[in-house]
């Protein structure tokens, strides 16, 4: 989808600002999810998405019954210790459009993870920017056939953005891992992006799993380093 920012969207730029302008400092527990729900008239589960991207961008991290707390400290990433990030740096207003839901198997990527069934639903997404339209990123999301998930290539995405599917699903994000690298694009993902075959992307592979291991989500995702940069945070 293009245009307008989505609410969970609007809400993370405001708090992402907040982080990055020194309101709300490294270390800080950000107010719970019923207090930013009113503040910004939605509801907790738009509010949790809203987490679930600053935790994504690197500039929170969530603990398991105590909060959300800020990471971000205002230092170059290569002064920051812990789990690699990649994460917009220009602010600039962006929005998801979802090219394909599907059903596959990947019986090397379920062995990789340690699965015992090699069944994804595989979500493609590129995002770009609203100011024109330049794609900045193109991801592969796999998420584990459980009932909601299920259902998505029957009857499609729409607006609802994969963090508040995996939630109403029963899947909460509580750890995992990140590995960054760089790599040139091939023909197809050249196309999707809109550049050229051999252009230089970072690609990040990121696995994540709830508090008591259930796998939740493993993607593979191309980032345009003109508009990402690679963050290390503590968490």
């Amino acid at each position: 989808m293009t245009g307008v920012p989505l609410k969970h969207q609007r809400i993370s730029g405001i708090l992402a600002r907040e982080i990055r302008d020194g309101t709300r400092r490294a270390g800080e527990r950000l107010p719970g999810e019923h207090t930013l729900a009113e503040r910004f008239g939605v509801s907790r589960t738009t509010v949790r998405a809203a987490l679930a991207e600053l935790c994504e961008e690197g500039l929170i991290a969530t603990r398991t019954g105590k909060g959300s707390y800020v990471v971000f400290d205002g230092r170059p990433p290569e002064h920051r210790l812990g789990w690699a990030r990649a994460r917009a740096v220009r602010g600039e207003p962006t929005s998801v459009r979802t090219l394909a839901v599907r059903e596959t198997h990947e019986g090397a990527l379920a062995a990789e993870l340690g699965l015992g069934q090699d069944e994804f639903v595989c979500v493609e997404q590129t995002r770009e920017l609203v100011a024109d339209g330049t794609v900045v990123a193109y991801e592969r999301r796999f998420l584990p056939p459980v009932p909601v998930i299920r259902e998505l290539p029957a009857r499609g995405l729409g607006q609802e953005p994969v963090a508040e599917l995996l939630l109403r699903a029963g899947l909460r994000p509580d750890h995992g891992e990140q590995r960054v690298s760089g790599r040139p694009v091939d023909a197809r993902e050249a196309e999707l992006l809109r550049r050229a075959p051999g252009d230089w992307f970072l690609e990040t592979r990121r696995t994540s799993r709830a508090a008591d291991g259930t796998f939740v989500e493993h993607a593979v995702g191309l980032l345009d380093p003109g508009h990402f940069e690679l963050a290390l945070t503590v968490g």
